[in-house]
């Protein structure tokens, strides 16, 4: 497939000389529900460019709560831990809206980012956003109401989704939210103009209840 018609804009944004560094190797893979893209604390194999889909990138604390605190859609990659030079993260990722995208192998993109400046121009600005997406998480979640928290979500899911409907549980909500079953499920059912949420992206928000 020629790079114009890449979706994810890491990808489409490289030079045809830097583009074809990559291309020999990347490898179309379909990104199923729960999938594990990356391992905590276990060496990252391969970085993935997603078309479609969406991917969480969650951290685990002991005794086995988890939070997500970061989201991953077409317009990134995972592996920011191999960009900043290490092997390995402490948060693991996973798909949670199924798609397809583009798996290239470490050891071919470590080199190709020391020697193609568009792609580690590309790789360092998404390295960037993502960090800067992780904080206004923090942020959010130290002094947001659940009902805040959740609006946000659901609008940063719709964002990265290429339809009108997210189906997901109140248990995964809870998860990703670090939250309790019960406080999302009630924060659902209120009324989501009360927060401020463009009507628009309202009429457009779907969850399925376990």
């Amino acid at each position: 497939m020629p790079e114009s018609l890449f979706r994810n804009p890491v990808l489409k944004s490289l030079s045809p000389e830097d583009f074809a560094l990559l291309r020999p190797s990347l490898h179309r893979v379909e990104l199923d529900i729960k999938a594990q893209l990356l391992i905590a604390h276990q060496p990252i194999r391969n970085g993935y460019f997603p078309e479609r889909g969406i991917a969480s990138v969650v951290a685990t604390m002991t005794g086995g709560r988890q939070c997500e605190v970061g989201i991953i859609g077409y317009d990134r990659m995972t592996g920011i831990a191999v960009i900043l030079g290490q092997d390995s993260s402490s948060n693991e990722t996973y798909i949670q809206v199924a798609g397809n995208g583009w798996r290239l192998p470490v050891e071919i993109l470590r080199p190709a980012v020391a020697e193609s400046p568009s792609l580690r121009t590309s790789v360092l600005d998404y390295a960037h956003a993502f960090l800067v997406q992780s904080s206004r998480t923090a942020l959010v979640n130290g002094h947001s109401k659940i009902e805040e928290r959740l609006a946000r979500w659901l609008l940063m899911i719709h964002d990265r989704s290429d339809g009108d409907k997210i189906y997901l549980t109140h248990e995964f909500l809870a998860t990703m939210l670090g939250a309790r079953r019960p406080g999302v499920t009630t924060a659902l059912r209120l009324n989501i103009k009360d927060l401020s949420v463009p009507s628009a992206a309202r009429s457009r928000l779907s969850t399925a209840s376990d």
